[in-house]
């Protein structure tokens, strides 16, 4: 595997939109976000979004490599959307926009943190996994395309404890 460059995470601004967009349709071609989607969450309350980007891009590397967002309303909490560039997979970015957002969960006091994830989509499922969401029911057709929904929550524990060595995104 090529080394990853230098990247950082940090809140997600509207100015980040055309990149986080380009992404989304790339990985997510029949259930993208629209540009008013990823508007009105980031006006939202309740909502924390991060963007990983690199630090120095490469004329030939995106600025923004992945992006995560949680929507919050105390003791409950869901994560609404996490992407990862596919040149990007396996190197640790997911699994540090997943830490951020389960960091912030448990700022907030929030307990109990779900999510859905692709019946289709192994690899993310790993990733929850590994940080303790367990399948809780499905949601048969649940995407555009089809596919059924796995439904995951995750009781929260510490985040701290987390081996990032050991996450696969």
């Amino acid at each position: 595997m090529t080394p990853v460059p230098a990247y950082r995470l940090r809140p997600m601004h509207a100015d980040d939109l055309p990149r986080v967009l380009d992404l989304e349709r790339r990985l997510f071609p029949a259930d993208s976000w629209s540009t008013s989607m990823f508007r009105d969450e980031l006006r939202a309350d309740g909502r924390y979004y991060q963007v990983a980007e690199i630090v120095d891009p490469e004329p030939d590397q995106p600025a923004v490599i992945g992006y995560a967002g949680l929507r919050y309303v105390p003791p409950e909490g869901d994560v609404q959307t996490i992407a990862v560039h596919e040149r990007w997979w396996g190197s640790g970015v997911g699994t540090a926009l997943l830490t951020a957002l389960l960091t912030e969960a448990e700022r907030l006091a929030v307990t109990d943190v779900f999510l859905d994830v692709r019946s289709d989509n192994p690899r993310a499922q790993r990733l929850y996994q590994w940080f303790g969401f367990t399948e809780i029911g499905v949601r048969r057709g649940y995407y555009r395309d089809g596919v059924d929904s796995v439904v995951m929550r995750r009781q929260q524990a510490s985040v701290g404890a987390v081996d990032n060595d050991r996450g696969e995104d």
